[in-house]
């Protein structure tokens, strides 16, 4: 795992990486120096484009961050058959991490955070020259300002525990450091954990301002994979709700909802989006691309082969988590199982783009029906929406997966839909420990079972900082639990 400093110096890497017209399909071309590219509008615009790159890592979205947590909150287990066996995700799975055997993100996410802030740092006096407007720069440092929200977002739920137990127990418990301006030499403390949440909010509130309502990155495949005004305001929702931040989540959530760009899949559109290359008109507001042409893309290790039979199957879908759908309930039908073994499935979720075969597998970050839930989750909790109830929300998702409309709903009945329609997108983890809840896991299949379920609250619920990270950065805390 790479050093804090490490990460930082790294940045002339990425910044090389990004000197591509295209990260995703060209290959990088290494001629340009880190000053050069710092220096034009256009060498800055192709440094963010590179910055998306990590995103992809196995230890991220492709698909560490995602499977990890699935694992870990009993939507996932690992199958004890023979032919099943790699030894992949044990520590995840049996939540037995250490200093010395913890998540890699810490690394990824700081390397991405640098590019961000790096081009930020350099966009004064680009407006004006070569036809460049002020509107094209507030649109770039948008965009840098989103993946440096959504960088410590995803930090500071992985390694600290959650916004809402530290506001209302302890205000001072540690979070990560909030690092606004690349230093090589640099040696941050962690910031406090309602310190990070409340940067990250300052942050995608600026780039709502900034960014225009039509902003789209160019060249890119996937229109998705990258920052626009509606991902940042999604994001906005899931952080505010994060933050127990009721109306706030739920009037970002609307704002999306209501964007004509964006409308909940039907029940027969459902089983047929997930091996997509290019997302159709629908759900998808923000996902990671996968794609061999990026360097980081994990594709042998990446979430097809991790949860396909055909693949290494080493992750497959819990029972309990599979019989909470009814008959009808589409969301259902995506789990597979072999013939020669019962009671075991697999997530469909990621089948390949080829579907013949496990292969690249785009992995989506945000999605419309993620919105509803939100809000309806903020409504029952005191939020309010003009012509709107948690009930309508909720049911606006469960009738186009085809399942029977609830008459009443309770906060338990929307934790369960949640898990229900976002299973095996890297949720449940994160819901557990944001509402407090204990974790109980119902079919685990390690021997260990020291781990298998969690209190709450519990040192557990915050990952630790790996030691190489403590050992280069003098000023950071271990985690409690960890020492």
């Amino acid at each position: 795992m790479q050093t804090m400093k490490k990460v930082i110096i790294g940045l002339f890497g990425v910044l090389l990486l990004a000197s591509c017209e295209d990260f995703l399909v060209e290959e990088p071309k290494l001629s340009q120096s880190t000053e050069i590219t710092l220096s034009t509008f256009d060498g800055l615009n192709k440094a963010v484009a590179g910055a998306y790159g990590p995103l992809a890592s196995t230890t991220w979205y492709g698909p560490g961050f995602v499977l990890d947590a699935e694992l870990r909150s009993g939507n996932g287990k690992r199958p004890t058959q023979s032919q099943y066996t790699s030894g992949r995700y044990t520590t995840p799975y049996e939540l037995s991490y250490s200093a010395s055997a913890t998540s890699g993100l810490w690394g990824f996410a700081y390397y991405v955070i640098s590019a961000a802030n790096n081009v930020m740092d350099n966009l004064e006096g680009k407006a004006g020259v070569g036809g460049i407007t002020q509107q094209q720069v507030d649109n770039l440092k948008a965009e840098c300002l989103f993946l440096r929200a959504l960088s410590h977002f995803d930090l500071v739920r992985l390694y600290a525990q959650p916004y809402t137990y530290a506001k209302t127990s302890d205000p001072d418990l540690p979070g990560v450091p909030y690092v606004f301006h690349t230093d090589p030499a640099g040696k941050p403390p962690r910031d406090k954990v309602v310190d990070v949440y409340n940067y990250i909010v300052t942050d995608l509130l600026e780039a709502d301002s900034l960014m225009s309502d039509d902003y789209q990155r160019l060249g890119g495949i996937d229109p998705y994979a990258y920052a626009t005004k509606p991902a940042v305001q999604a994001l906005l929702s899931r952080v505010y709700l994060y933050m127990g931040e009721w109306q706030n989540a739920a009037d970002y959530a609307t704002k999306v909802i209501n964007n004509s760009k964006f409308r909940l899949w039907t029940k027969e559109e459902y089983k047929d989006v997930w091996g997509q290359d290019v997302p159709s008109t629908g759900e998808v507001i923000f996902e990671i691309y996968g794609d061999k042409a990026n360097s980081y893309d994990g594709y042998w290790e990446g979430p097809a082969y991790m949860t396909s039979p055909d693949g290494y199957a080493d992750v497959a879908a819990s029972n309990d988590l599979v019989n909470l759908y009814d008959p009808e309930d589409v969301r259902g039908e995506l789990f597979r199982g072999v013939s020669d073994v019962p009671n075991l499935y697999w997530t469909l979720k990621y089948p390949g783009k080829g579907k013949a075969t496990p292969d690249l597998n785009n992995v989506i970050v945000i999605r419309l029906s993620e919105m509803y839930l939100n809000r309806a989750e903020a409504i029952a909790n005191g939020a309010s929406v003009a012509g709107r109830n948690a009930l309508d929300d909720i049911n606006a998702v469960v009738v186009n997966r085809g399942e029977t409309p609830y008459t009443g709903v309770t906060l338990d009945d929307i934790f369960t839909e949640r898990r229900k329609e976002l299973a095996f997108e890297g949720h449940l983890w994160f819901d557990y420990a944001r509402t407090q809840r204990p974790m109980v896991r119902i079919d685990y299949t390690a021997t260990n079972k020291e781990n298998q379920n969690i209190p709450f609250p519990d040192y557990r619920w915050a990952l630790p900082i790996s030691n190489s990270e403590i050992d280069a950065n003098p000023n950071l805390v271990q985690n409690e639990g960890y020492y």
